[in-house]
């Protein structure tokens, strides 16, 4: 073996390393930053790695000008975009960034494919590896189309509006995703022949189709989970397509992706009381609930007469949710919590898994306003002392605190575990106004007799409460 390929498989175990350990730790807070840059030391070595072996420095000068106009274009676009978008487009951006990775993939496989048409021997045409090939095409187009998808839901467009539904959408799916595979097998046959290429076209093809097809149809509450769904499929697609072109740090990279992904999908079904098989096969119907007595009316409070009752509070827990993320009120509610501390007063934070629009969209924005890692607990943890609890206080949270997820069978929300808020001896719940929130379910929390709405602004709420506390 030579020099440097001992060398680039020197890096290549150098940069899987990274990954690995980077991964271990963005799982908590404090150690979420030093996660992250090492990840990105990482990829960097594995970038150099892969210009290294495979001689990419030998093409001259027009590699070098290719590669680093590549490199300042995309560093470029994704610097301003990242600081431009709002947290509230955070999820969006999430959902963008899983389809170019699912995209990526799947021209990866396509230019291997078209090296091979060309006469290049740099790619095998084994079973295996035209398998793979085919693999990367197939869940990459779907990640891609997919991502599209849940950045429209997000993002609110018209073209994709939230009730869309398909009839027989199950047999339509199986069908788009037999032809995908008869076009793989079409591959394996004559890789490099005519059936060869009608086998890459038609993958490609089906596969973008099934990506719309297999999303379009899920509500938008139920983005967060298939946004973790989608990342997933990016990194199988990753791994997948590290085969063909002989690369191992990308199949650790994408098994690493893949699997963490898995894993996360898994927890937020759990937290949703859902099957994934029900999630991605079933089409939910929403039904109303049935009017029991009287109609009642939200008991509107002024900040002022909500200051009177927080002063002497003992014990408070704020539930969070989008609403939060659209005021931009992280920063208002940290120094509440610190004046609610200085006047006493313990305070923890309810976080339920699927709050937001992204997989720990509220953890970080309070880890954004130097929340404590600490006071951050899940609802199992807190649901326990809830009914021992002064006041919750919900800002812009909605279906994680519906009590109709408990007690109304005919709610689209019935078995899914929440904050039980309801509990606690005071609620306030600070809303821009009546309206139902993303899903469209009623809440019946609102009008309970330990319920007081605080409308408006809620960084502007907020920060009033704090105003009332200073001059106390």
């Amino acid at each position: 073996m030579e020099f440097i390929d001992f060398f680039c498989i020197f890096l290549y175990m150098i940069a899987s390393v990274l990954f690995i350990m980077g991964i271990k730790k963005l799982g908590k807070a404090d150690s979420a930053r030093k996660g992250n840059l090492m990840s990105s030391i990482g990829m960097g070595i594995a970038v150099l790695s892969v210009l290294i072996s495979q001689d990419v420095f030998d093409g001259g000068v027009i590699a070098y000008v290719i590669i680093i106009l590549a490199i300042i274009a995309g560093s470029v676009i994704g610097f301003i975009w990242a600081k431009k978008v709002e947290m509230t487009g955070m999820p969006q951006l999430v959902a963008l960034f899983n389809g170019f990775g699912g995209l990526s993939s799947m021209l990866v496989a396509i230019s291997q494919y078209c090296a091979l048409s060309g006469g290049s021997d740099a790619v095998g045409t084994d079973a295996f590896t035209s398998l793979t090939l085919g693999l990367t095409i197939l869940i990459g187009a779907v990640a891609f189309t997919g991502s599209i998808i849940a950045w429209g839901k997000l993002a609110g467009l018209k073209m994709f509006k939230k009730n869309i539904s398909i009839p027989g959408k199950n047999f339509i799916n199986a069908g788009i995703t037999f032809v995908a595979v008869l076009g793989i097998i079409f591959y394996m046959i004559d890789p490099e022949g005519g059936l060869g290429i009608a086998g890459i076209i038609i993958t490609t093809v089906a596969s973008l189709v099934l990506g719309v097809t297999l999303v379009i149809t899920i509500g938008g509450g139920d983005m967060p989970v298939i946004i973790s769904f989608l990342n997933a499929l990016s990194g199988l697609a990753a791994a997948f397509a590290g085969f063909p072109i002989g690369n191992t740090v990308l199949i650790v990279s994408g098994c690493l992706v893949g699997a963490s992904g898995v894993i996360l999908t898994l927890i937020m079904c759990k937290a949703m009381n859902k099957s994934f098989a029900s999630l991605l096969f079933k089409t939910v119907k929403k039904k109303a609930s049935a009017a029991t007595g009287e109609h009642k009316e939200p008991k509107a409070m002024s900040v002022e007469d909500a200051f009177l009752i927080l002063e002497a509070a003992k014990s408070v827990v704020i539930v969070p949710g989008y609403g939060m993320a659209v005021a931009q009120a992280q920063h208002a509610v940290k120094e509440l919590c610190d004046v609610l501390e200085d006047n006493g007063c313990e305070v923890n934070f309810a976080i339920h898994p699927v709050a937001g629009r992204m997989p720990g969209h509220m953890n970080v924005l309070l880890a954004e306003a130097n929340v404590p890692y600490e006071q951050l607990k899940t609802s199992d943890e807190l649901n326990p002392q809830m009914a021992n609890t002064d006041i919750a206080i919900v800002i812009g949270a909605n279906d994680v605190v519906n009590p109709a997820a408990i007690n109304d069978e005919s709610s689209p929300l019935y078995g899914m575990p929440i904050v039980n808020a309801y509990e606690a001896r005071t609620v306030f719940v600070l809303k821009r106004g009546q309206g139902t929130g993303f899903s469209g379910i009623e809440n019946p929390l609102f009008t309970m007799d330990n319920t007081v709405m605080i409308y408006g602004d809620a960084k502007q709420t907020v920060s009033q409460l704090v105003v009332e506390f200073e001059n106390d």
